[in-house]
């Protein structure tokens, strides 16, 4: 009953978007194909797009019904691709694929540009003190375990203590390696005034590059001891890799290395650069909206490049993985579920095959 209204409600909408350019709706699914670089980069930038965040109450309830009335098949006629696409986006940006419930709006992932680019303008503030420097470390790991936190997976509820743990390392890796570097640079007699002033503005790269890697390995330990599941090209279980498990922490572990790069370390070049321009020496009052509007847009490209370099389920020979999981299957290549990366959609929260291999095995029908 319920695939034969999904099946009217998608024909409605093909009917009334035959000269439509948007793509055919699909409920859940992203917009761009996630298998090219190019389309998981539009993907993350609907992701982030910040005009959702002035969306209204009654925008949002009839996003919600548009999409309902999709699924269970009683969609008003002249519906288009394109407004269901953006009822979906606007569903995805405000409230959590699990819980159904309104993410805080300094923790959404349309948010996360808006409200961050401040603390970035924080950390690469010139001339800092030990009391800033610690401040704006922490302030920036905070941030970051709330979003993290806000766009967990609440299907696979994981304790409190954990994030905690994640965070706590993130801020003492973050706030010790800052403070480290900053009393070497202070130390160093070699380096002039103006030398020592450039490398201290690229101090907060390394320490928030290791302190991601640090939440990163805290956050997802007992993957490495346990392993990750992986799947045939059918979509079956074949068994759990300790291997696949290193390999998908190292490709979030670079991930989160790659984002900080551009933001930290593009927005000290281009203003080592503006600094000497006539306007900027006659005008010091300029040098911080200069400087936000520089973070701004670093923030903005790097974040969506960032997320985009590795796909959801990534792909890994089976002749890499340990003998007995290459014994199990005759396929020459199965996939793993990379992690979270708080960027997903509810689809891929728990990907279609293997949502259809658990359905499975609570029915029985899988042996």
């Amino acid at each position: 009953m319920a695939d034969t209204a999904t099946t009217a409600s998608v024909a409605a909408a093909s009917a009334a978007n035959a000269s439509s350019d948007a793509p055919p709706f699909q409920l859940g699914k992203p917009r761009f194909q996630q298998t090219s670089f190019y389309g998981r980069f539009r993907h993350f930038l609907d992701i982030i797009d910040p005009r959702t965040l002035f969306v209204t109450e009654r925008r949002l309830r009839e996003a919600v019904q548009l999409l309902e009335d999709y699924k269970h098949g009683t969609l008003r006629p002249g519906v288009t691709n394109e407004q269901l696409w953006s009822a979906q986006k606007i569903k995805q940006a405000i409230l959590h694929p699990d819980t159904n419930e309104k993410i805080f709006m300094p923790f959404r992932m349309s948010g996360y540009i808006p409200f961050g680019t401040p603390i970035v303008v924080g950390l690469l503030l010139p001339n800092q003190t030990l009391a800033s420097t610690v401040f704006w470390q922490w302030l920036n790991q905070s941030h970051n375990a709330c979003v993290n936190y806000a766009n967990r997976n609440a299907t696979k509820p994981s304790p409190v203590s954990k994030f905690i743990q994640g965070y706590l390392g993130a801020v003492i890796s973050a706030v010790s390696i800052a403070v480290g570097l900053n009393v070497l640079v202070q130390k160093a007699n070699k380096f002039t005034p103006a030398t020592r002033l450039l490398i201290q503005r690229f101090v907060p790269f390394p320490a928030v590059a290791s302190a991601n890697i640090c939440n990163v390995v805290l956050m997802r330990y007992g993957e490495l001891e346990e392993g990750i599941d992986v799947l045939d090209s059918d979509g079956n279980l074949v068994g759990s890799s300790k291997i696949a498990a290193r390999h998908a922490l190292l490709e979030t572990a670079l991930t989160r290395v790659v984002l900080p790069m551009p933001i930290l370390v593009l927005p000290p070049i281009v203003m080592s650069m503006l600094e000497k321009t006539s306007l900027l020496q006659a005008r010091p009052r300029l040098l911080l909206p200069v400087q936000s509007l520089v973070c701004l847009a670093a923030f903005g490209l790097a974040l969506p490049l960032a997320i985009s370099l590795f796909p959801q389920m990534s792909e890994i020979e089976t002749s890499q993985l340990e003998p007995e999981i290459a014994q199990a299957t005759s396929s020459r290549t199965v996939v793993y579920n990379k992690g979270l990366e708080h960027l997903e959609l509810e689809e891929q929260r728990w990907p279609p095959r293997r949502r259809r291999w658990g359905e499975k095995r609570r029915t029985g029908t899988e042996p």
